[in-house]
């Protein structure tokens, strides 16, 4: 008699999230490379939308923080800013006129966010208790090496040009 192997699913539920969540990491970890290289699919991309070209340090920067501390232990209300990155990417698109090519991706990502946030574990939510939890410092390593590769990964996903 075979045997079936069936996933639970508070076990689906936990590949759900980590499967929402690093994409939503390795999105994050990509922007901050591109805008840390400077890369000319961003300055098109921040001229079309009407954005000063310093802001690209400004995303960069908020990028990474997003990236990192999605993926890090203890950080469970961060996905807030992350949505709001894609959802003022998804409205400025929107402002320009641009066509489903260019919004649905932030689009995409926001709704990510909001998996990411809505499956995530219980040790990713806010517990009801004030005694804070400790952290063990091995919980780091796991966070900071898929960060790392992420962003290794994404030199290689570089953007082209955009063109309008």
């Amino acid at each position: 008699m075979a045997s079936t192997y069936r996933i639970s699913d508070g076990k689906m539920r936990i590949l759900a999230y980590w499967i929402v969540t690093l994409l939503v990491v390795f999105e994050n970890a990509a922007g901050f490379v591109w805008a840390a290289l400077h890369i000319g699919y961003l300055h098109v991309m921040l001229t079309h939308l009407g954005y000063p070209q310093y802001f690209m340090n400004i995303i960069g920067v908020w990028q990474l923080a997003c990236a990192a501390t999605l993926i890090a232990p203890r950080f469970p209300l961060v996905k807030a800013g992350t949505f709001f990155n894609y959802s003022s990417a998804f409205i400025s698109h929107m402002a320009v006129g641009d066509r489903a090519d260019k919004w649905a991706a932030p689009l995409l990502f926001a709704v990510f966010t909001i998996a990411s946030w809505a499956l995530r574990p219980a040790d990713r939510r806010l517990s009801r208790s004030t005694t804070p939890r400790e952290t063990r410092a091995l919980s780091w390593v796991v966070p900071i090496a898929i960060l790392t590769l992420m962003i290794i990964i994404s030199l290689f996903t570089l953007p082209k040009t955009p063109t309008f």
